[in-house]
């Protein structure tokens, strides 16, 4: 949203407000949403959002988005036949998931309202960003869905979460026989929701005047019953989510515009998303704010000649603390950050072993200093996260 990476982002990891959201993003924050709005588009939200409680000054509202749907609460996110959802600062009871019910299922609740602001505002420029929960930590999909797979993934994979009680469906996973079965369903109703949307652009006659970006914000998870070893969803690449392996942070990009983006090509251009908002920036003729980390990749959508990133640089605050930069071929990385005693130094040459299975630190200690020298300079210190006070700021 700030086009920063997270050396430099005001919030840098899922700090909890009780009794419902995260700490909230500063107001003084930039975000692309608020470009765009002050440009004349049409903004809106559709899913889960996590940089500010309702009502604070991270509420997706104060940042930029005219309409909010879906999920305030990336702990809330977690379940899929929630009690209720926020559209803008109205909480919207979900009468069908009153106690142990399980008769709206959050993802289709939210897919209706995203088409209806395509409804709305096909007449005008619009910009809608959609943080999807599929497939996310709890493992539920609607009957008809499940039943397609049942019994073609075995030896299934059985998993005991939260049924009822304080955390039952504000946080807690629920239980699924079915793992396998409930994943592969579930990543057949995301393919089925964006279907939705591309067929609704069309539909409204702004297909060919729309590009669309699919991602997902990390490597497989672990959680509520995912099996992504079973899968093989992250291939040759080391980690998950949470990790600063390439199996952790290297994710898919597709992107669709008709008659500007050549189909079937690929790019060995390396990117990350704080590049999404200088791209929108650059394609809608707004402004970019001095302080973002992004570089534009528009030249690469069209073909053109791009110019590549000094470095890219993550940071995770959680699980003691990582750390990692890469420059070129060459990727750093620590682990362990917040006890000195056990950093780790890690460096990888990710053309020649994309797999990271080899540490070659102790062979190039010249290409570490430098390495390290660049990623002491690449980030400053959080007023809520510091790596110096060795603690997540309370």
């Amino acid at each position: 949203m700030t086009g920063q990476h997270t050396g430099h982002t005001y919030i840098r990891g899922n700090k909890e407000v009780q009794p419902e959201g995260q700490y909230p993003l500063e107001a003084k924050a930039v975000t692309m949403a608020e470009v765009l709005q002050k440009a004349g588009y049409a903004t809106g939200g559709f899913g889960k959002w996590g940089l500010g409680y309702p009502g604070s000054e991270g509420d997706p509202n104060n940042q930029g988005f005219d309409e909010f749907f879906g999920y305030n609460c990336q702990r809330m996110g977690h379940n899929y036949y929630p009690y209720h959802m926020w559209h803008n600062q109205e909480k919207i009871i979900l009468t069908g998931n009153e106690g142990k019910k399980i008769e709206e299922y959050g993802p289709e609740v939210i897919q209706k309202e995203a088409l209806k602001f395509l409804e709305n505002n096909k007449d005008k420029p619009f910009f809608m960003y959609y943080p999807s929960v599929i497939p996310h930590a709890e493992l539920f999909a609607p009957e008809v869905y499940i039943k397609k797979y049942r019994g073609k993934f075995t030896p299934e994979k059985m998993y005991n979460g939260v049924d009822d009680g304080k955390d039952y469906k504000i946080g807690g996973y629920g239980s699924q026989p079915e793992s396998h079965a409930a994943f592969a369903a579930m990543v057949d109703y995301l393919d089925m929701q964006v279907g939705e949307i591309v067929a609704k652009l069309k539909e409204l006659g702004v297909y060919e005047n729309t590009l669309i970006i699919f991602t997902s914000d990390n490597g497989p998870h672990q959680e509520g019953g995912a099996d992504p070893d079973y899968f093989n969803s992250n291939g040759i690449y080391k980690g998950y989510k949470r990790d600063l392996y390439e199996g952790g942070i290297r994710v898919p990009m597709l992107a669709v515009w008709e008659g500007k983006i050549k189909p079937g090509t690929t790019t060995d251009h390396i990117s990350a998303f704080w590049d999404v908002f200088p791209t929108v920036a650059e394609i809608t003729g707004t402004a970019t704010p001095e302080n973002i980390d992004g570089v534009s990749f528009l030249p690469t959508l069209l073909g053109e000649e791009q110019i590549p990133h000094d470095y890219l640089y993550w940071e995770f605050h959680e699980r003691g603390g990582r750390k990692a930069l890469r420059k070129g071929d060459w990727k750093l990385i620590h682990y362990n950050v917040l006890k000195p005693e056990l950093t780790t130094t890690e460096l990888y040459n990710l053309i020649d072993d994309p797999g990271e299975e080899n540490n070659v630190a102790e062979d190039h200690p010249e290409i570490v200093s430098e390495l390290v020298e660049l990623l002491q300079s690449a980030r400053t210190e959080s007023e809520i996260y510091s790596f110096q006070s060795k603690t997540i700021i309370k």
